[in-house]
């Protein structure tokens, strides 16, 4: 049962707790419509407080991406397990998971998020910050996609086809949350497929992407998502 008294916190720990509250803040409304005293209240601390441990609300911001970023990064970890395509499924529900979770937060992620700062920082600073952020998941979703199809060292028409479907993945989550009218796990399967398509489409010019083509159509069960593909193509053909 609770006393009533107030726990003290730790510089860290403080820290982590101002993160976690505007990162939740930044989720549900715009960052630029949140303000420090709604930081501060959902904290239980005061206004000075906040700005003991954080320069200003763009630095408190821009630490709430950074966690954002690690968070939507690890949504793309998953295990060696299964065919591909069941793999992807999964991967697509956990990112659309966080695109649902955080979504005012996601686009502000993903466009750079508000053009220049309150407490200082100039918008180019903020902007390349941000866009380190940006980067950072793509490429931790870019080695996580190789190493699920067994590559290290990619062709060039390879890392095309797999960059080319992270930003499809990006911009498909984007218009997905302006009105939200195709639901969210007809896109995760479409994604799945487009990943195929892709793959398909790369593999008429390059052998390595050819071989890779091969070896997920052997591994795909009869009902799993690219052999749903083919049906669907199939149908359509006929």
């Amino acid at each position: 049962m609770s006393t009533g008294v107030r726990r003290r916190m730790g510089v860290e720990e403080r820290r982590q707790q101002l993160i976690g509250v505007a990162l939740e803040l930044f989720s549900r409304r715009s960052p630029d419509e949140v303000s420090i005293d709604e930081i501060a209240s959902a904290a239980g601390i005061s206004r000075p407080l906040v700005y003991h441990y954080f320069p200003g609300k763009h630095s408190l911001y821009e630490a709430a991406l950074k966690r954002a970023a690690e968070d939507l990064a690890g949504r793309f970890n998953e295990p060696h397990e299964g065919p591909l395509g069941a793999r992807l499924l999964r991967v697509m529900r956990r990112f659309f998971d966080f695109v649902d979770e955080h979504g005012p937060g996601f686009s502000a992620l993903m466009r750079g998020g508000p053009a220049v700062s309150a407490d200082g920082i100039g918008a180019k600073d903020h902007v390349s910050a941000t866009n380190a952020l940006i980067d950072s998941v793509r490429q931790a979703a870019y080695e996580q996609m190789l190493s699920h199809l067994g590559v290290t060292d990619p062709s060039p028409r390879l890392e095309l086809v797999v960059r080319s479907w992270i930003s499809l993945a990006e911009s498909t989550a984007l218009i997905w949350l302006d009105g939200r009218r195709v639901p969210r796990g007809e896109l995760e399967v479409q994604l799945v497929h487009d990943f195929a398509a892709l793959a398909a489409v790369g593999a008429l010019h390059d052998e390595e992407t050819a071989a890779l083509l091969h070896t997920m159509a052997g591994n795909e069960p009869a009902d799993g998502p690219f052999a749903e593909l083919v049906g669907r193509l199939m149908s359509l053909a006929s």
